[in-house]
């Protein structure tokens, strides 16, 4: 199927320090039929995006305050924001940056210095793709997703982009300052807030996710406890047993046990027809 062409009208947002940098973009940009709005730091570029609602994001990875990573998990933890397609650019195109970026939403990453014509050629492709997207008949059975909450709320917004960065990084998480500063913000109002709408510390979340991933792990696969326990951050079988113990009444061993009888004796399953599994 062809790819959408992007409407003469399409809305782009520009978030770079650089004033030399942006200038350059800016005068590109305005040699092709789009409208540009410019931002100087990632915090203000997420203020935009939310009010201006843009077709298209470019967003300088490395600025002073809040940069571009933190920028964009702010970004997709919101449901008004989540789906407009981003574009890093970085002086520091290596593997590592460019995984970060594609992996926090990013639809491209670009190093600097760029080529005029490919940036321009990227941004039209990005823009027809999200057109043909935003213009597909949504499904009925879509459900929306639960952890993404709507601007008029910006401090869940950053709660849930640091549950997303948790959740992402649970074998081994940032320490506090530096989840603080993944999402733009600083650590004692990041506890302050977390507490507040979740009613836990940060750390006391971890371990609560640690035990829901483990719990999820014994229901659905195979893997052994020991590495179950690896798996969600625990250094040994010995620690996620007492801590598992501790928030479900059981051993891992007995949780598995007991959810696979349960399993056995659902309807429809071998054990209740007597058919063979």
């Amino acid at each position: 199927m062809p790819i959408a062409s992007p409407s003469p009208s399409s809305k782009i947002l520009v978030v770079e320090d650089s004033a030399f940098e942006q200038r350059m973009l800016v005068d590109l940009l305005s040699e092709l039929p789009y409208s540009v709005t410019v931002a100087f730091n990632g915090m203000q570029g997420y203020q935009l995006a939310l009010a201006q609602q843009p077709d298209l994001i470019l967003l300088d990875v490395h600025m002073p305050g809040m940069d571009g990573y933190a920028a964009c998990r702010l970004l997709k933890a919101n449901a008004a924001t989540q789906d407009i397609p981003i574009i890093f650019l970085s002086g520091n195109n290596n593997a590592e940056d460019r995984i970060l970026g594609l992996s926090l939403g990013g639809v491209d990453f670009i190093g600097k210095p760029y080529s005029s014509g490919e940036l321009a050629a990227r941004i039209q492709v990005h823009l027809g793709l999200a057109m043909r997207v935003r213009t597909q008949t949504p499904r009925d059975d879509a459900a929306p997703d639960p952890t993404l909450v709507a601007v008029t709320d910006p401090e869940m917004v950053l709660v849930n982009a640091v549950k997303r960065l948790i959740s992402n990084n649970l074998a081994a998480p940032p320490s506090l300052t530096e989840i603080a500063s993944k999402v733009g913000t600083y650590r004692e109002k990041l506890s302050q807030l977390f507490r507040a709408h979740t009613g836990m510390t940060v750390f006391a979340y971890i371990r609560a996710a640690r035990i829901e991933c483990g719990m999820n792990l014994l229901r659905e696969t195979d893997i052994e406890v020991q590495d179950i326990a690896l798996l969600v951050g625990f250094n040994n079988a010995g620690n996620f047993a007492t801590a598992f113990r501790e928030s479900s009444g059981l051993t891992p061993s007995a949780y598995r046990q007991a959810q696979q009888q349960l399993l056995a004796a659902a309807p429809g399953s071998p054990a209740e027809t007597g058919k063979p599994g």
